[in-house]
């Protein structure tokens, strides 16, 4: 099974300067062929910016790091199209979001993820979110 992962919990699985790193240092370990993880460019460019921004990581660490997820086999990336656009706004408004966490799971909805793993308090509020006959359903693997 493949599940999302939000920004947030991307962050703390990679910078054991936050409290939930513990949690989660296993989460990129643990990878296998029956236990994969998805990213799309949103996930991964907010990484970077809270790595760099606010973690105060080199930027360099930062490229380096991400880069080497880009590179892992059971790491998914799901590119972005115009469709994925389209369908993030209709969310957006639909569901009262921002406009990145509307990006984040129309890319997962679109590519057929059943689970995204968040720490965002307003996306657990809505459980899950439906688009046409696909279904995200929000977990944090931190209350598990």
């Amino acid at each position: 099974m493949t599940i999302g992962i939000d920004t947030n919990i991307l962050c703390y699985a990679l910078d054991p300067a936050y409290p939930e790193h513990k949690a989660l240092s296993n989460l990129l370990l643990n990878l296998s062929p029956e236990n994969r993880i998805a990213l799309n460019p949103t996930v991964l460019h907010e990484t970077y910016h809270v790595l760099v921004s606010c973690m105060e990581w080199f930027p360099q660490e930062a490229t380096n790091k991400l880069s080497l997820i880009l590179k892992h086999p059971y790491i998914e990336f799901y590119s972005q199209t115009k469709k994925t656009s389209q369908i993030a706004l209709k969310i957006a408004n639909q569901h009262n979001l921002g406009g990145r966490d509307s990006l984040i799971i129309a890319n997962f909805l679109t590519n057929k993820t059943p689970t995204i793993y968040t720490h965002d308090t307003e996306l657990l509020k809505l459980k899950k979110i439906s688009w046409k006959t696909c279904q995200l359903t929000f977990k944090d693997p931190l209350n598990q």
